[in-house]
Formats: structure tokens, C-alpha cells, sequence
């Protein structure tokens, strides 16, 4: 149940000093201009047509995205957000991570009537399932099976809810 993610190896510098080599500049430009207007934009329709219009993200029916949640800059397209889930306040979905001699990157998948609390940080290759509730403040480092109460940094089971062996 680790992290799903596409590993690229990198010369010469860390990858983040070749990001344009892998992620186009403009891309990123409009990418970031998108998700700040969505960060501040209260009316969750509007929010989720910027996400699936200009992102291209898969975002469920009913999807709600708190104010501030701050989705991955460089690969939004690979991020799904499921029917009737919640994104809390202030989190973070990345899809990609720069590192010394290699960049990372992987798909987030999360299900349907997936409640995330506030402030947490959604790794790469992480895939939450349907029903699952994640604790405010959590750093989701690897996939969540469906109906598993999970929470903490590192991420612990909490609970299992009696939905979690359907």
C-alpha cells in the first residue's frame, strides 16, 4: 500500500532547477493563476468548472473544495476528486515532487464521500478510498483503504468504520 509514482533520474543539478525541462513554463503560469483564483472563490460550482475546464482535473458530482486548498501546480491532471467528497481548508494535493537527483511523478486518486480534513498534505501516488475520513492536519504518505478513519504525521489507522470490509 505505498505511493504509486513514475521515478525520472536527473544530471547536473537537483530537478528543481530543470523544472521547465519537464513541466512546460506557461503551463505552470496559467496552472497557478487558475488555482489562486479557485483558492479564493467561495462558490463551490464555479471552483470545480476552473478545476475541470482549465486544470483538467476529474472532480466528482457534488465535490466540495474548501477556501485555500492549494492543488499541484505543475500536474493538476493528475488529480481525481470523487462525488460528494470534502477537500479541507488549507490543504495540499501534490501530484509531483523535485528531488536531488531525481523528480517523482504520481496520480491522486480520492474516492467518493471522502471527507479530508483541514491543513492536510496529500502526497503523490496516493489513492484514498471510497468513504475514507482523514484527520485534520495529516500527511497522507501512503494509499487509504475505503472506510479507514486515518490520521497523523506519520499517518496511523485510527479506526476501522464498519463500511471498511464491504
Amino acid at each position: 500500500m505505498g505511493r504509486k509514482t513514475e521515478r525520472y533520474p536527473v544530471s547536473e543539478a537537483n530537478s528543481l532547477w530543470q523544472v521547465y525541462k519537464t513541466v512546460p513554463f506557461f503551463k505552470v503560469v496559467k496552472n497557478f493563476i487558475v488555482i489562486q483564483v479557485a483558492r479564493y472563490t467561495p462558490f463551490l460550482g464555479v471552483k470545480n468548472w476552473l478545476y475541470r475546464t482549465f486544470l483538467r482535473m476529474e472532480v466528482g458530482d457534488k465535490a466540495a473544495v474548501a477556501l485555500m486548498v492549494m492543488m499541484d501546480v505543475m500536474f493538476p491532471e493528475k488529480i481525481t476528486i470523487g462525488k460528494n467528497s470534502v477537500i479541507g481548508y488549507n490543504t495540499t494535493i501534490l501530484a509531483h515532487e523535485y528531488l536531488i537527483k531525481e523528480y517523482r511523478l504520481g496520480r491522486v486518486t480520492i474516492g467518493n464521500n471522502v471527507m479530508i480534513g483541514a491543513n492536510t498534505t496529500i502526497l503523490p501516488g496516493v489513492t484514498i478510498g471510497d468513504g475514507a475520513i482523514v484527520s485534520a492536519g495529516t500527511l497522507v504518505h501512503k494509499d487509504v483503504p475505503p472506510g479507514y478513519f486515518v490520521g497523523g504525521n506519520p499517518m496511523q489507522l485510527i479506526k476501522e468504520t464498519e463500511g471498511s470490509h464491504e
